[in-house]
């Protein structure tokens, strides 16, 4: 009985050794690219490899299916890869084209889906049709170098980028590679034909189910609220409040609201596209350089309005420009959907603005919340009220014109400068002007002939030499 029992203790202890601890288990953190190679999947490439840092992951797994997309986000989550110690393994789910191809060579082995394919890394412009030679050469000198690093042939990687490139009887001139699993597989350019992430860590790499744990990443809560507001339609309506919040303040100074509202909207809009990678710095000093270019005309330049044009065009044209994801004015590699997209977003909420202004604005005065925060009764000069803020009468008193006045403006008195306003008229600054009426806040001021502007009497008006 004794030997039994140590015979069961020798054969559990041997099982206790055999099945692994959950210590002893590999963590595999498995990211998805299904979507278009732009700003928004290399942020979550860049954020999925912090991950796998945070979790110590063992083994990283892409699971890709993807026809390309923006080549210098392309490079960015290649040299990422290249950079980890940690061995990265791609399932190409179908498609791995163009930059999809440039990222799966990056990756320490690649398994293809029965059916799928990978190559046709040839740059292309908005149209469709083929970059410039420089974009090409790029292009082949990543994918050669790439190749090189991850001991695969650099001469088909090459041959992917130009199809005047021949290679043996694999490619012939003329034509670019593409291949399917099984050439894939034939030229060392896949590891293994399989169906699932599963059948990677199971079949391919003799891991056991209990042997590993699967953790796919996802994006935290606030980076899913900045993909929101990259979305044309809201980013549309952000530049409705920030344009609309700007020009409501600089007709109404003091007033706060609109401009904080526009504050608001202003950093809703910016954050999302600078994390992104879109909204580069001199976008955004342009921006306010427009802002400020409006203010100046508005209350400091006189003129024909040179500064506010300028100011309009390069806040409208920035708030364009960050939502493209050019390269200092180099719009080569960008799409023409995308160029189109942000044009119409933007003009679209200009339009909107305008639309809030006129319409928007008079239903709020007729809204019973107007009636709450505005003061209703009316309160008559026969009853004792007077709208003046005057200690004394300026009536009469004149002045000089400090600024424009179209029709409101500053005056000097006395070296004592007023606000004003005229009847409706344009008076140039340093004009001699009068008080007709100091009602109200602002004085209402004509402007006075000068010596120039009063009529001389004609000829037959004038008495003859020597009349008496």
């Amino acid at each position: 009985m004794r030997y039994l029992l140590c015979i069961a203790a020798c054969f559990m202890a041997i099982t206790s050794l055999a099945q692994p601890t959950p210590g002893d288990k590999e963590t595999i953190m498995v990211m998805e690219i299904r979507t278009e190679i732009d700003p928004r999947s290399n942020r979550y490439v860049q954020l999925a490899l912090e991950h796998a840092e945070d979790i110590e992951a063992d083994r990283i797994i892409i699971d890709m299916n993807t026809f390309g997309g923006a080549l210098n986000d392309a490079d960015e989550i290649r040299q990422a890869i290249l950079d980890l110690e940690v061995p990265v393994y791609v399932f190409i789910n179908k498609n791995a084209a163009s930059a999809g191809a440039l990222i799966s060579i990056a990756c320490d082995s690649i398994y293809m889906a029965p059916g799928a394919s990978i190559g046709a890394a040839t740059v292309v412009v908005a149209d469709g049709s083929a970059a410039p030679d420089k974009y090409q050469s790029y292009m082949r000198g990543i994918m050669r170098t790439t190749a090189e690093k991850t001991g695969r042939r650099p001469d088909i990687a090459e041959a992917m980028v130009d199809e005047n490139l021949s290679v043996d009887s694999i490619s012939p001139a003329g034509q670019v590679i593409t291949f399917s699993t099984s050439e894939a597989l034939q030229y060392g350019y896949c590891e293994g034909e399989v169906e699932t992430v599963k059948a990677i860590l199971e079949q391919e790499l003799g891991l056991f189910a209990n042997d590993y744990e699967i953790e796919t990443f996802e994006l935290p809560g606030s980076e899913k609220i900045i993909s929101f507001f990259i979305n044309p339609f809201i980013s549309g309506i952000l530049i409705l409040i920030i344009i609309g919040g700007i020009y409501f303040e600089l007709q109404s100074p003091g007033v706060g609201f609109p401009i904080l509202a526009s504050f608001i909207a202003l950093v809703l809009y910016l954050t999302p596209y600078y994390l992104n990678g879109l909204a580069e710095n001199w976008e955004i000093i342009a921006f306010f350089v427009g802002v400020i270019l409006i203010a100046l005309e508005i209350f400091v330049i006189p003129g024909f309005g040179v500064a506010g044009i300028s100011g309009i065009i390069l806040m409208v044209g920035s708030l364009a420009l960050i939502m493209i994801n050019n390269n200092n004015f180099d719009f080569g590699l960008v799409d023409g959907g995308e160029i189109t997209k942000a044009v119409v977003t933007t003009l679209s909420a200009m339009i909107g603005s305008v639309v809030l202004l006129f319409v928007v604005g008079v239903r709020f005065t007729n809204s019973r919340l107007f009636d709450r925060v505005a003061l209703q009764d009316t309160q008559n000069s026969s009853e004792g009220y007077t709208s003046t803020a005057n200690p004394k009468s300026f009536v009469g008193q004149r002045g000089t014109a400090y600024t424009v006045l179209r029709p409101s403006g500053k005056i000097m008195i006395d070296d004592t400068m007023y606000d004003a306003y005229t009847q409706g008229g344009y008076i140039e600054k340093d004009s001699e002007v009068e008080v007709i009426d100091d009602s109200g806040t602002s004085l209402k001021v004509k402007m006075l002939k000068t010596h120039q502007q009063v009529e001389q009497p004609t000829g037959e008006e004038k008495p003859a030499e020597g009349a008496s």
